[in-house]
């Protein structure tokens, strides 16, 4: 199983998102950084540049918490609110997500460490995408 360690550092992130809707299908590129902080936990913080499939691009950024607890992470909004947990091995489904009446689900595969991925199925009445990030190390300066 792997362990906080193994995830600090920067990672170069690419992802794809297939909007079933078409309004928002594009790819993702950039990065995410893990800093270690104290209590088996770790600050997971992402920025990137969206390129739309129909055109014009983005900056995104996201913020995650992600804690250890006996043979599972679980990670939060960086406000404190519970987000998913998932075993950080092989390939495993995360739990399920529910924001407001969306649903989100997500898989994650580290069957390739350190190359690995988190791909994520969403649907509900206003969301309907899936999401496929991949993670792979960042070469040492």
């Amino acid at each position: 199983m792997l362990q906080p360690s193994d995830f600090v550092g920067t990672w170069r992130l690419e992802r794809h998102l297939d909007d079933r809707s078409g309004q928002m299908d594009g790819d993702l590129r950039g990065q995410a950084v893990f800093t270690e902080i104290p209590s088996s936990r770790l600050s997971y913080a992402e920025t990137g540049t969206l390129a739309l499939a129909r055109g014009g691009t983005l900056v995104a950024e996201r913020r995650y918490r992600w804690q250890w607890r006996d043979q599972e992470v679980v990670v939060f909004f960086n406000d404190g609110a519970p987000f998913h947990n998932f075993s950080p091995k092989g390939l495993v489904a995360g739990s399920t997500h529910l924001c407001g009446e969306d649903t989100y689900n997500v898989t994650y595969d580290f069957r390739g460490w350190p190359h690995w991925t988190a791909t994520w199925d969403v649907t509900g009445p206003r969301k309907n995408y899936t999401s496929h990030s991949a993670y792979a190390p960042e070469p040492l300066a």
